[in-house]
């Protein structure tokens, strides 16, 4: 049963390969980014920049129909047009950063549904928000590996700058006034690259689930950031392969499938993980 539910779809078919491998490379990118959100207390900007790149995915859609090269292109600039858009009202109006997304990921995912409409039908449309992993192709496996790759290398280059600007911005903002902005835009970059490359997985609404759950997780057990971001990758990965496996057995959406493991995972973290609040007060009360 377990080789059957777990490793024979892998082996036997060449999509489900193509299908976990790029699950499992969006799933280690995307979960190290998503550790550094919670710490900067700012994981719903994840869920806000992932709808702020509908529009430019929908205008490339528009332009070159399913095409990977300008639906890439044009999430990325949306989702830094609008990441830069909601720093600028930020700092010129009492609002704050996460309000300022809010307003405008709210306007992004009206205006791409808007967009798509015009032109695609509701195929389409399902396609962009809730993504196709079982149908990527080998441009679009490749283009994940890359995003996944380079990620990767910005973390591990620029880890001690990124961890300094998540937890004390201000120390280093006094030592070298001009690393705090350039470290944030790094870090925005790489978030609005990884949301692009998970729109073509698990589309514009799934993919930030794969960013965010795995994250949230670990902080129920781990203590540490290494510990952080070994036990995020490493659960998203799990959930990557379990979902699959679960969407062929019961014949359920792929990307769905994945996000509801990743939820109970995430659950599950909750009620029974070692740093979880609610089970210290329940090993309380029993004692």
């Amino acid at each position: 049963m377990i080789w059957h539910l777990f490793f024979q779809p892998f082996i036997e078919f060449g999509f489900m390969r193509r299908a976990l491998v790029v699950c499992l490379a969006l799933s280690v990118s995307t979960t190290a980014l998503g550790v550094f959100l919670q710490l900067r207390r700012m994981s719903l900007m994840g869920d806000a920049l992932s709808h702020a790149i509908l529009p430019g995915v929908a205008a490339g859609y528009l332009l070159n129909g399913m095409s990977l090269l300008a639906m890439s292109l044009g999430g990325f600039f949306a989702g830094i047009i609008v990441a830069l858009v909601a720093g600028i009202i930020s700092r010129r109006t009492p609002l704050k950063e996460d309000a300022s997304f809010a307003g405008l990921y709210l306007a992004s995912l009206a205006l791409g549904v808007t967009l798509v409409s015009l032109r695609g039908s509701s195929v389409d449309l399902l396609h962009l928000l809730f993504g196709s992993v079982l149908a990527v192709d080998r441009n679009a496996a490749l283009f994940v590996a890359g995003v996944a790759s380079l990620t990767l290398l910005c973390l591990a280059l620029f880890y001690r700058g990124l961890v300094s600007e998540a937890f004390d911005s201000s120390f280093l903002q006094i030592n070298a006034p001009r690393l705090p902005a350039l470290f944030h835009s790094l870090f925005l970059a790489l978030l609005v690259l990884n949301l692009v490359a998970g729109f073509q997985v698990l589309g514009t609404l799934m993919a930030v689930g794969v960013m965010i759950l795995p994250a949230v997780a670990a902080r129920c057990w781990a203590r540490t950031l290494p510990g952080l971001l070994l036990f995020a990758g490493v659960s998203g990965a799990l959930c990557a392969w379990f979902g699959l496996s679960l969407s062929w057995m019961a014949g359920l959406p792929a990307g769905p499938s994945i996000v509801l493991t990743a939820s109970v995972v995430f659950i599950f973290s909750i009620l029974f993980g070692v740093r979880s609040t609610l089970r210290a007060q329940k090993t309380g009360k029993e004692t």
